[in-house]
C-alpha cells in the first residue's frame, strides 16, 4: 500500500513540482483554491473546518502545506489577508497534523532575513522586514513551537513550472524578451540563491523518507545575484548579441516594487551538507534544465 500525502495549496509553481516528484510513489490528494489542473480539487485552507474535514476524510500519512501569498506588494497592501493566508492557515495545518498525529511540511523562505549578513545558514536568527516576511516567519515559529513532527524547508528565489505558473523573476525577464524588449533593466544590489522547484521537491522527499524532522535551508548551490541570473538567462538563450542588460539600483523600480526587500537572501544548506543529504544542484545547472524543459519554443 502506498503511503498517502495531502497537499494543500498545490496549484502553484511549487505544487507542480511536488505533484511530479511524489505522484508515482505516494497516493496524493492535491487541493487549492485555484483549480487549474485535472489533478487538483478545491479547498481554501483558510477555512479551518473545511480544511480539517477534507484532510481527516483522506486519512493521510503526511500533510504538506505549500500555499502562500508571495507577492510582496500585495502583502503590504492587504495585511489582514496576508496573515490569515500565510500565518493562520499554517496554524490550521499544525492543529490538523497534530490531531492526526502525522508529520507536517511547511515551506518557509530566505526572505525572513534582513540581509545584513553575506550568507545565512539554518541556525541564523531571522529578522523579517515586511509583512510577507513577518507572516512567513510567524508561521515558521508556530510550526517549531507547536507541531509534533515537522519539516520546515526554506526556499530561495524560486524557479519552476514554466510560463503558466512561474510569476517570479525569471518569468518576468523572459516575458520581456518574448515581448521584443532588447534592453533589460536589472537591479545590481540584490543577492540571493535560486531554488529549482523540482530539485526542492526531490530533496524534501529524501528527508521525508529518512525521517529527519526539523528545519532545513534548501536552495541551489552557488551564491549569486539578480544581475548574474539575468546575464546567465540571456546567455543560455543565445541572445547576448541582441539584448543589453542595463544595471540599475532597486530605487529604479521603487514605484512598482515598494515593499522592503533584504539586500541579501543568500542561504547555504549547512544542515543538509552535514547530514550528507544535500542533492540540490548548482543554480546554473538547474537554470539550464529549467529553460530547456519549460521554455523550449517559447520565444519563437
Amino acid at each position: 500500500m502506498k503511503k498517502k500525502i495531502y497537499i494543500a495549496g498545490c496549484g502553484g509553481m511549487l505544487g507542480e513540482a511536488f505533484y511530479t516528484q511524489f505522484k508515482n510513489d505516494y497516493q496524493l490528494k492535491c487541493t487549492d483554491k485555484d483549480v487549474n489542473e485535472e489533478w487538483l480539487s478545491f479547498l481554501d485552507f483558510r477555512d479551518f473546518d473545511a480544511y480539517k474535514k477534507d484532510v481527516v476524510d483522506f486519512k493521510p500519512d503526511y500533510l504538506f502545506h505549500l500555499g502562500a501569498y508571495t507577492d510582496l506588494e500585495f502583502c503590504e497592501l492587504n495585511i489582514d489577508d496576508t496573515y490569515k493566508t500565510n500565518t493562520l492557515s499554517v496554524e490550521n495545518a499544525v492543529y490538523i497534523a497534530n490531531t492526526l498525529d502525522i508529520p507536517l511540511l511547511y515551506i518557509s523562505t530566505a526572505g525572513i532575513f534582513d540581509g545584513a549578513k553575506p550568507v545565512y545558514d539554518d541556525w541564523d536568527i531571522p529578522n523579517p522586514l515586511g509583512h510577507y516576511a513577518r507572516a512567513k516567519h510567524a508561521g515558521e515559529v508556530f510550526v517549531k513551537q507547536s507541531a509534533k513532527r515537522y519539516l520546515i524547508c526554506r526556499a530561495g528565489w524560486m524557479m519552476g513550472a514554466g510560463p503558466t505558473k512561474d510569476k517570479k523573476f525569471i518569468q518576468k525577464l523572459i516575458k520581456q524578451l518574448k515581448d521584443g524588449k532588447t534592453d533589460l533593466f536589472v537591479v545590481n544590489d540584490k543577492d540571493g540563491t535560486p531554488t529549482y522547484t523540482q530539485d526542492f521537491a526531490k530533496n524534501v522527499k529524501l528527508l521525508l523518507e529518512k525521517e529527519y524532522w526539523g528545519l532545513y535551508n534548501m536552495v541551489c548551490g552557488g551564491e549569486t545575484s539578480r544581475l548574474e541570473v539575468a546575464k546567465e538567462i540571456v546567455s543560455l538563450l543565445g541572445l547576448q548579441n541582441k539584448v543589453s542588460i542595463r544595471e540599475v539600483s532597486s530605487e529604479y523600480f521603487k514605484k512598482d516594487y515598494f515593499a522592503a526587500r533584504p539586500p541579501c537572501e543568500r542561504l547555504i544548506n549547512k544542515k543538509l551538507n552535514l547530514r550528507g543529504l544535500n542533492i540540490m544542484r548548482d543554480w546554473k545547472i538547474a537554470l539550464k534544465e529549467y529553460l530547456d524543459n519549460y521554455y523550449k519554443g517559447y520565444l519563437d
